[in-house]
């Protein structure tokens, strides 16, 4: 844009070639400043995703992509291996972070000088990332073990991380489960269409971590689940499991879940009733029978709210 306007009748002149990068510059607006305001537009190495660094040193202060490299088993012969697992998962987790959720995107990456140093290569002078056809494959490679075992790293880095930031000090662990609707376009498997949304999609399953009253939340799951998924599937393991990390992690906390309506089955109040130290909040919709249950406690909810709301008596 500024180089049209640069050409569109403003005043400015062209600066010869630079000795040492050989482009032209542009110094537009003399007469309105008292030094040069000098554009270039034809960069040499030049990325539009500079801010990825920070993905960079975040990911080198967890060490999270490591440890998901750890959890797959390579199968591919080592005389034929380019591009590390770990290099693989770095150049899929970074491009996806930066907005790239298509494996065709990278094609136009693969020489990106800031997705190679991502990756650890050099910016310039390093190899080429891995195509398109390469990280296909390593998405199908990739089986139910895998993922499980993935799975339990990504809970694991997220306790330990938040453990030794709390020192344990937590009163309080809230763990949030949500189903997300994700939806599809052509004809992957598992993508079934869902009425409430009005979608062919999938429909996995989120789960988060918050402490305290801290409103920030941490994903520690994402489970994928087919477009028609009744709301519990999956929800019973994840609690299961989640559940005593948490009380290992912050042995004086209490645990609070927070589910939708439709998590609400009697399998998990069952097993949330049955819990130490476990309370635990369900959005349901309301309906007159469960109006006419709770009638006497939301009267007695009212009073205590007003009790607390009013204002003390004046000292006389």
């Amino acid at each position: 844009m500024l180089e049209k306007q640069c050409s569109r009748g403003f005043s400015h002149t062209r600066r010869p070639s630079d000795a040492h990068s050989g482009h032209d510059t542009v110094c537009c607006f003399p007469e309105l400043f008292d030094r040069p305001l000098v554009t270039q537009f034809d960069l040499a190495n030049a990325s539009s995703d500079g801010g990825a660094a920070l993905l960079k040193v975040a990911d080198a202060r967890l060490g999270l992509i490591e440890e998901l490299a750890r959890s797959v088993r390579d199968e591919r012969m080592p005389g034929k291996v380019d591009h590390k697992l770990s290099e693989l998962l770095s150049q899929r987790i970074f491009g996806l972070a930066c907005g790239y959720a298509d494996c065709n995107d990278a094609g136009r990456l693969a020489h990106d000088p800031v997705h190679k140093m991502l990756v650890g290569r050099d910016p310039v002078l390093g190899d080429s990332l891995a195509s398109q056809p390469t990280l296909s494959r390593l998405e199908n490679a990739v089986g139910p073990r895998d993922l499980y075992r993935m799975g339990e790293t990504l809970v694991a880095t997220v306790i330990d991380r938040h453990r030794l930031r709390l020192d344990r000090m937590c009163r309080q662990v809230i763990i949030d489960l949500d189903p997300t609707v994700d939806p599809t376009h052509g004809a992957q498997q598992l993508s079934l269409f869902h009425s409430h949304y009005d979608t062919w999609c999938y429909l996995p399953l989120l789960g988060f971590l918050s402490f305290d009253d801290e409103a920030e939340q941490y994903l520690f799951t994402a489970m994928l689940r087919p477009g028609d998924a009744p709301d519990r599937l999956g929800v019973l393991g994840v609690l299961r499991r989640m559940i005593p990390r948490v009380r290992s992690a912050f042995p004086g906390a209490r645990i609070l879940v927070r589910l939708d309506g439709g998590f609400g089955g009697p399998k998990i109040l069952d097993f949330l009733d049955d819990q130490p130290r476990v309370d635990y909040v369900i959005g349901f919709a309301r309906n007159s029978v469960l109006a006419r249950s709770a009638r006497r406690l939301m009267g007695k909810a009212r009073r205590m709210s007003r009790r607390r709301s009013s204002p003390p008596p004046a000292a006389s």
